[in-house]
C-alpha cells in the first residue's frame, strides 16, 4: 500500500492522527515553571567529542555530562527549511507541506501552534536569537527568510563581520573567490571557507552568543523559552584563524570508501557527481579543516551561553537542549554536505539536560527523531501539547535510557535525478523521491517507491553502509519486514 493510499485508508476508516497518538499519563505541572534553552547548530553532524569523534568540542561535551546523549537521533528531512519547519511544528514534512528551502509552513498549515508559540501562549517570555526558521545567509537574517513572527515575542538578528567579508570567501574547489548568493546559488552549493580576521565576538555567531547572554541577564525573573540558532558550521565555513590551527590538514583522516561502494547503490542515492566534486585529497582535507574549525568556533559560543546560564543561577531550573537541523557528509560515498538518506546526513547530535535528572552523563542507543523535541519539552514543562503532533515525548527515555522504544525512525528527501529512471513509480521522472526507515540494526530506503532503486544496510556488520543488501536473496525476508514498517509509517513504529 503506497503512502498516499495508506493515508486515504486512514481517513476512510475514521482514524485521525489524534486517535493514533501514543497516550501516557499526564505529567504534573512543575512546582516552579522550568525555563527552556534550545541551542541549534546548522549543518552539524554528530561530530562532537562526546560522540567519539575527533572534533574539539569541550563545551558541548560538558553538556553531555549534565544530560542524556542520544546516539541514534534522526532528522526527518536532511535540508534546513524542511527540518526546521518539522521540529518547530512537531509535524513531519508530508504534513507540514515543506520539502524545499522556499516554502513557508503556514502556506499549508496556517493554524498550527508552533513549539515556541505554545510556550508564549502559556505565559513564557519567548524569544529567538539568530537562525531558527530558515535563512539562506547570515546577512539575510532580519530582512527576509522564512521566519514565523507569530512564534516569537522578541527576535534578535545579530550581524557580524563575516557578512561584510563575503567577498573574501574562497571556493575550495576552484580556489577562486566564491560568489556568495542566497538560496540555491553558490552559497548553498559551493564548499567555501574563510579563516577570518578579528575576535570571536565580531563574527555573527559570536554576536548571537553575546545577545543570548544579554537576554538571560535581562529576563531571568520570568519563565523563558530562549532559542539560540548558530549559523556554523554551515558553508561557507567561516571562523577566526585560531580555530583552523586546531586541525592541521596533514593530520586529518579522509573518509575511507572501498572500491565498488557507489556501484552497489542506486544512482538516486547520490547528489554529488563526480565523487567528491572531483576534489583531490588536499582539497578534501581543506574542507574538513574548515568544517571542524567552524564546529569548534560554534562550540565556544555555545559555552558562553551556558556560562551565563550558570552565572545567573538559572541552570538548576532550565531544560537545555542541543540539536542540529540535520547531519552532514565529509566524503563518505564521495558525498559532501547533505540531501542524502545515508546515515551521515540523517543522523544528528541530540543532548537533553533536565535539572535533577538521574541519568546525567549517560547515553541511549534507542531510536529518536527531531520531531520528538516538541512533545518532550511540552511534557517536561507541564504544558498541554496540541493533539496533532507527530512525535512522542522522550521523557520516559530520560528516566530509563535502556527501556524498549521505537521500532523505526523516518527520514525523507527529494532531489534531482539525472537521466530519469525506468518504471512508473510515484513522482516526476526527473525527481528522486526517497524514504528511509532506520531500525536499531538496519536502514532500509526506497527511491520512487522502489522504481528507482532500494537499499538495505546492516549496521551491526556494516556501520559505514558500504554494502547494499537489498538485492541479496538472503535478505529477502528482512527487506519485506522493513518495507512493511516503512509503509506503515511512524504510528506503527511507536513504543507499545
Amino acid at each position: 500500500m503506497s503512502l498516499l493510499r495508506r493515508r486515504d485508508f486512514l481517513k476512510l476508516a475514521g482514524l485521525g492522527v489524534a486517535a493514533l497518538s501514543w497516550r501516557r499519563p499526564a505529567l504534573a505541572v512543575p512546582a516552579k515553571p522550568l525555563n527552556v534553552l534550545l541551542l541549534v547548530s546548522d549543518d552539524c553532524r554528530a561530530v562532537q567529542g562526546c560522540y567519539g569523534e575527533p572534533t574539539l568540542t569541550p563545551r558541548i561535551d560538558q553538556l553531555a555530562q549534565r544530560g542524556l546523549r542520544f546516539d541514534r537521533a534522526y532528522c526527518q528531512y536532511p535540508l534546513c527549511n524542511p527540518s526546521r519547519s518539522s521540529f518547530l511544528t512537531g509535524l513531519r514534512p508530508d504534513t507540514s507541506g515543506v520539502t524545499d528551502n522556499q516554502t513557508r509552513f503556514r502556506e499549508h498549515r496556517p493554524q498550527t501552534v508552533t513549539l515556541p508559540e505554545l510556550f508564549k501562549q502559556n505565559g513564557y517570555y519567548v524569544t529567538r536569537v539568530g537562525k531558527l526558521y530558515h535563512y539562506g545567509v547570515p546577512s539575510q537574517i532580519g530582512t527576509a527568510g522564512l521566519d514565523d513572527p507569530v512564534s516569537w515575542e522578541k527576535v534578535v538578528n545579530p550581524r557580524g563581520r563575516d557578512c561584510d567579508d563575503e567577498d573574501k570567501i574562497f571556493s575550495i574547489i576552484t580556489g577562486e573567490k566564491a560568489q556568495v548568493t542566497v538560496g540555491a546559488g553558490k552559497y548553498g552549493g559551493t564548499l567555501s571557507w574563510l579563516a577570518a580576521e578579528g575576535a570571536d565576538v565580531e563574527q555573527t555567531d559570536g554576536k548571537i552568543a553575546q545577545e543570548a547572554c544579554k537576554l538571560l541577564r535581562e529576563h531571568k525573573d520570568k519563565p523563558f523559552f530562549l532559542a539560540v540558532g548558530f549559523f556554523r558550521p554551515h558553508t561557507p565555513y567561516v571562523s577566526p584563524k585560531k580555530y583552523f590551527g586546531l586541525y592541521p590538514p596533514e593530520k586529518l583522516t579522509l573518509a575511507q570508501n572501498p572500491a565498488g561502494d557507489r556501484e552497489g547503490k542506486p544512482p538516486a542515492a547520490f547528489t554529488v557527481t563526480p565523487p567528491h566534486y572531483g576534489m583531490n585529497a588536499a582539497q578534501q582535507r581543506t574542507v574538513m579543516q574548515a568544517y571542524y574549525a567552524s564546529v569548534s568556533f560554534m562550540d565556544t559560543q555555545f559555552g558562553h551561553v551556558l556560562d551565563e546560564l550558570e552565572r545567573q543561577g538559572l541552570a538548576e531550573n532550565t531544560v537545555v537542549v542541543f540539536i542540529s537541523d540535520h547531519g552532514y557528509h565529509l566524503g563518505e560515498h564521495g558525498q559532501w554536505q547533505k540531501m542524502t538518506l545515508f546515515e551521515e546526513a540523517a543522523r544528528v547530535p541530540l543532548i537533553i539536560a533536565v535539572p535533577g535528572m538521574k541519568t546525567a552523563g549517560k547515553a541511549t542507543s534507542r531510536l529518536v527523531e527531531l520531531v520528538d523535541i516538541y512533545p518532550t519539552l511540552a511534557e517536561l514543562c507541564g504544558l498541554q501539547a496540541p493533539q496533532d503532533l507527530e512525535g512522542i515525548s522522550l521523557r520516559p527515555l530520560l528516566d530509563d535510557p535502556d527501556r524498549t522504544w521505537k521500532q523505526g525512525a523516518f527520514t525523507q528527501v527529494i532531489h534531482g535525478l539525472k537521466g530519469g529512471y525506468s518504471g512508473q513509480g510515484k513522482g516526476s521522472r526527473n525527481k528522486a523521491i526517497g524514504r528511509s526507515v532506520r531500525t536499531e540494526r538496519y536502514r532500509y530506503t526506497e527511491w520512487n517507491e522502489g522504481q528507482a532503486g532500494t537499499e538495505l544496510y546492516d549496521h551491526t556488520r556494516d556501520p559505514h553502509e558500504w554494502h547494499n543488501l537489498a538485492n541479496d536473496p538472503k535478505s529477502a525476508a528482512i527487506v519485506q519486514e522493513l518495507k512493511a514498517l516503512l509503509y506503515a509509517g511512524w504510528q506503527a513504529a511507536r513504543p507499545q
